[in-house]
């Protein structure tokens, strides 16, 4: 099973923050598309990153896939957006809840490696893990 990640690609700078700098958009989107990466690397999830600033047809793919309930009032989802193949699992802000709640492969769509301990939990698309 191939997980998708949609991720921005744009080159964005380093900068020197201080607390209680806001942070540059993308340096954010970095940040949390970072998180996600380092999650499924260390969980040894596989996956593939899908850049949406250097191709259209990605860019067009995952704005069409996100389902309206989930994007924003402009109506462009920002990424990270996390797909289980075309199926969509959410955006940052419902990884890092479904991580923090230990259903993150419910959240994913996968079924948990043998011996972990997870919550049952119903799957965004109905049914059950």
């Amino acid at each position: 099973l191939i997980f998708i990640y949609y991720i921005s690609g744009s080159s964005g700078h380093k900068l020197n923050h201080k607390k209680n700098v806001v942070l540059p958009l993308s340096t954010q989107i970095k940040k949390k598309q970072q998180e996600v990466v380092g999650f499924l690397e260390a969980n040894k999830i596989d996956f593939q990153q899908m850049d949406i600033a250097g191709d259209e047809d990605n860019r067009k793919w995952m704005r069409e896939n996100v389902p309206g309930e989930k994007k924003p009032q402009n109506g462009i989802p920002l990424p990270p957006q996390i797909f289980n193949e075309e199926r969509y699992c959410g955006d940052f802000e419902s990884f890092f809840s479904a991580k923090e709640e230990n259903i993150i492969y419910s959240f994913l769509g996968l079924a948990p490696p043998p011996g972990t301990k997870v919550c049952t939990s119903v799957l965004p698309w109905g049914s059950f893990i």
